[in-house]
């Protein structure tokens, strides 16, 4: 399948596997890469920007294609050290960079002089909009279904894409919600020319976290995610456990009066515990509603394989057999 993406990545089929907060390895990028998708590392989960040049060659030794890192540019006091992280990137030969968080257009110089295409991450038509005029190359469009930062504006995808299509120049992936060929073939119907996806591949069998996250990514459904922090105007779909319920008792109890620092057990340093130590009860960590579609733990091949193959049988069979009224009046079910 050759689309925008495909011809803008040098990639064999239009899968974007974001990136993830102690998820994007270089084993999960490669994997990923390896099986014709855009693999990326998480820049910001190495902790200096010397050990993500070693994640980089770490990842190169893996897969002699090409592969990405995500840079999310955060609101702190101290802010990490982008410009070293950036020439880490560029002397790595990495030729593709998504951006997330804040806008990065005080980069862009840096970025697009080291011939990095730029992806940006956002939630609605506006910042895309914004992205573009920044010079980025393409935008990854998140719609409120997301795992992790959703925006404010709660505009699910069925919106939002055709929203984006209808206002775009250059092309974009569909991100949130994604997780089987109907995403994908859905996602092009609404002007899309890709799809990442978060979640989904947090359930496979290359994923680099604890057997006990890809289990309870199997075992919950589209209603064991919640949003929290919404007080605090940094909203983020979350899955439901005991932290998460103090988490939301706090917020329930401080109301409007709610700061960071009251919740910072919930929130900080969870990660790790998670998907290091396998303890599922820690605290708030990102996960999409698309959570209720996956029922799996394949390899990173078979799903983007059957996922490809899949959209190829939706488009050429159902939906060509809706004009020629060859098809089937039942649903597809599509194993994710």
């Amino acid at each position: 399948m050759k689309t925008a993406i495909t011809e803008l990545f040098g990639i064999e089929h239009p899968i974007i596997q974001g990136g993830m907060h102690y998820v994007g390895f270089a084993e999960m990028a490669a994997a990923v890469s390896n099986a014709g998708g855009l693999g990326i590392i998480t820049g910001l989960t190495q902790k200096t920007p010397e050990l993500l040049a070693k994640e980089i060659a770490r990842c190169h030794a893996m897969t002699d294609k090409p592969i990405g890192v995500n840079l999310t540019f955060l609101p702190t006091f101290s802010s990490p050290p982008y410009p070293e992280y950036i020439a880490a990137i560029k002397e790595g030969g990495v030729k593709v960079v998504e951006t997330a968080g804040r806008s990065p257009e005080q980069y862009m110089p840096a970025l697009k002089a080291a011939g990095i295409k730029v992806i940006h991450k956002c939630t609605s038509v506006r910042h895309s909009l914004k992205a573009e005029k920044i010079g980025c190359d393409a935008v990854s469009v998140d719609g409120f279904e997301c795992g992790g930062h959703p925006g404010e504006d709660d505009i699910p995808n069925m919106i939002l894409l055709p929203r984006a299509a209808d206002e775009l120049k250059i092309p974009f992936v569909a991100s949130g919600g994604m997780a089987d060929a109907r995403s994908l073939v859905a996602a092009l119907a609404m002007g899309a020319a890709g799809m990442n996806m978060g979640t989904r591949f947090i359930a496979t069998k290359e994923a680099p976290v604890h057997l006990n996250v890809k289990q309870a990514l199997v075992k919950a459904t589209e209603l064991d995610t919640v949003l929290v922090m919404r007080a605090l105007r940094n909203t983020e779909r979350v899955l439901k456990n005991k932290g998460v319920d103090q988490l939301l008792e706090i917020e329930r109890e401080k109301g409007a009066s709610l700061k960071i620092d009251d919740i910072h057990d919930q929130v900080a340093g969870v990660y790790p515990r998670v998907m290091v130590n396998g303890d599922m009860e820690a605290g708030a960590w990102s996960c999409g509603m698309v959570v209720g579609l996956i029922n799996d733990i394949p390899t990173v091949k078979e799903l983007i394989d059957r996922i490809m193959a899949d959209a190829e049988a939706i488009i050429r069979q159902r939906l060509t057999g809706f004009l020629d009224g060859t098809v089937e009046t039942r649903p597809t079910r599509a194993v994710a």
